[in-house]
């Protein structure tokens, strides 16, 4: 039996903006500039804090990796 504190499996998690960062290997700023450019969305809000769905913050890096510097 589960317990009532039990989440269904289909959602997924959402976390904070420093901990997406840490998880994707890149500085906080970089979540922060992805967000300012459209790369990525936050998927909900706990007070003023930004949430992502870690799934959508490693598309957002997999996409600038493959997108060249331009100087």
């Amino acid at each position: 039996m589960l317990s009532s504190t039990a989440l269904p499996l289909s959602l997924p998690a959402l976390i904070p903006g420093p901990l997406a960062a840490e998880e994707a290997g890149v500085a906080p700023a970089t979540i922060r500039k992805w967000v300012q450019l459209g790369h990525l969305r936050a998927a909900g809000k706990a007070g003023r804090a930004q949430l992502f769905r870690l799934e959508d913050v490693f598309a957002a890096e997999r996409a600038a990796r493959r997108k060249p510097r331009t100087s």
